[in-house]
């Protein structure tokens, strides 16, 4: 088992950008050997990080609404789904919604969400280290590994097994 240190992950992660890219090529060439061992590294990673004690993708960016997500939460919220998205959300320039504040409207001081059990699908994904999104789209995991400490984990382990 490999051991990662979490002291100063930040950094180291911005220090192995170019590595991630060579890392997540590699994976994409063996994606039946990645697919096996991914669930592992990502348990593994969640053993180590608490993410009501970090909630960074919470704080500085947000998830996609997709209309099921929209339909869902606004439904639990007892809202119309336009007052919702008028009031939440506003289109970005790729034709997503998206939260129209940062923190998350609905991260709470404590780091709970107040709709998790509603949130978006893309929520309650994140951060994609337990499926092929992490080497499907390259572009988003490398973003992810400089705000998100499990990213660098699973990263920094696949790192030493697909040397």
């Amino acid at each position: 088992m490999v051991e990662v240190n979490l002291d100063q992950w930040e950094k180291r992660s911005a220090e192995h950008q170019k590595q991630y890219k060579q890392v997540l090529q590699k994976a994409e060439k063996q994606k039946n050997k990645v697919l096996k061992v991914l669930p592992d590294l990502h348990d593994e990673a969640f053993e180590k990080i608490d993410c009501l004690q970090c909630a960074n993708c919470c704080k500085n960016y947000s998830p996609r609404f997709k209309t099921p997500d929209i339909k869902r939460i606004s439904k639990h919220l007892g809202m119309k789904e336009g007052d919702f998205i008028e009031t939440y959300l506003y289109l970005d320039n790729e034709g997503d919604y998206v939260a129209q504040s940062k923190p998350c409207p609905f991260l709470g001081s404590d780091n709970y969400c107040s709709i998790y059990d509603e949130r978006p699908s893309d929520c309650h994904r994140f951060p994609y280290t337990d499926e092929d999104v992490l080497f499907k789209r390259p572009v988003i995991t490398l973003k992810n590994s400089s705000f998100c400490p499990a990213v660098y984990v699973v990263l920094e382990k696949l790192r030493v097994i697909l040397k």
